[in-house]
């Protein structure tokens, strides 16, 4: 047995919450991180695990042991980073995580950019739009855009991005009799709004005043936006802005090509909202990653 390898594995089950995650992770299968799990519990002579069909739990011994090994772990990536300065010798698997529309509009060039410059990483992007827990998803580094919970991972601010209020022509031209195009904040109160549900304020859109508003510069306003779509995906924000449907308030990377060629018009440009923070975030061990480094490095520049 390979016991720092069972006590990798050992120390992701207990992350994760289950060996089917582990199984995944590692490309190997249910049975056999089982299995390695368990030739550890034989030579420690000790239950590290209790197993149930729905639940795995931690043993009076197994916290112990965890808590020594999850320690033990680390060390030996943050000595394996140490001596794997030089980049040229980055190689195994980067698990990266993102929202769908980041990913496919503003992080896949800079993967593929990468992969190519490393050509020895393999890497598993994972795209969703939901909360995704790095820990138990094994996730090494995660891109997040807004401002940050407080929380025990690691964060490293890499950019900003801009935000715009924006509608289609199609909308603005089908507009009821009497109904025109937003001048403050306040008229969104009247318009069909698509109201993206991963944002932290949600349906709280904020502005503020700029040189050319009716208001001191610098006065923010929020307004409640109101419409008949609300979506938890970026994908399913630009379709609805894009075809039509109602006004978005969306970072300006999900629109490039559209305002470049005037699809889209832009919004209360007088009022323009916060920008929002780019970080790339990390669980605590992944900290001293080499590979980590690397790829928040490559991101950082572009």
């Amino acid at each position: 047995m390979d016991k720092l390898a069972a006590m990798q594995t050992f120390v992701r089950v207990v992350e994760s919450g289950s060996f089917s995650a582990v199984a995944r992770e590692t490309r190997s299968t249910q049975s056999g991180v089982s299995k390695q799990v368990a030739a550890l519990e034989r030579g420690l002579g000790a239950q590290l695990l209790s197993r149930t069909t729905r639940s795995l739990a931690l043993t009076e011994a197994g916290e112990r042991y965890f808590a020594q090994a999850r320690r033990l772990v680390a060390e030996i990536a943050e000595a394996e980073a140490a001596l794997l300065q030089g980049e040229q010798q980055l190689s195994g698997w980067l698990r990266v995580a993102a929202s769908v529309g980041y990913g496919r509009l503003k992080l896949m060039p800079l993967v593929t950019s990468f992969l190519a410059a490393h050509p020895k990483v393999k890497m598993d992007l994972r795209l969703n739009d939901g909360f995704i827990d790095l820990v138990e998803e094994g996730i090494d580094v995660a891109v997040r855009i807004g401002e940050l919970a407080d929380s025990s991972l690691v964060a490293k601010r890499i950019g900003t991005t801009q935000r715009l209020l924006l509608a289609s022509h199609d909308y603005l031209n089908t507009l009821p009799q009497g109904l025109k195009a937003p001048k403050v904040p306040q008229d969104l109160l009247q318009h069909n709004c698509i109201v993206y549900s991963e944002l932290a304020t949600q349906n709280a859109w904020t502005f503020s005043a700029g040189p050319g508003a009716s208001e001191p510069e610098g006065i923010q306003v929020t307004v409640r936006a109101q419409g008949n779509l609300q979506t938890n995906s970026s994908e399913v924000i630009r379709t609805s802005v894009l075809s039509g449907m109602g006004i978005g308030y969306s970072p300006t990377w999900l629109f490039e090509k559209e305002l470049e060629n005037g699809e889209l018009q832009v919004l209360l440009p007088d009022w323009p909202a916060p920008p929002l923070p780019v970080h790339l975030i990390s669980p605590p061990q992944r900290r001293q990653s080499a590979k980590v480094e690397a790829f928040a490095r490559h991101l950082a520049a572009h």
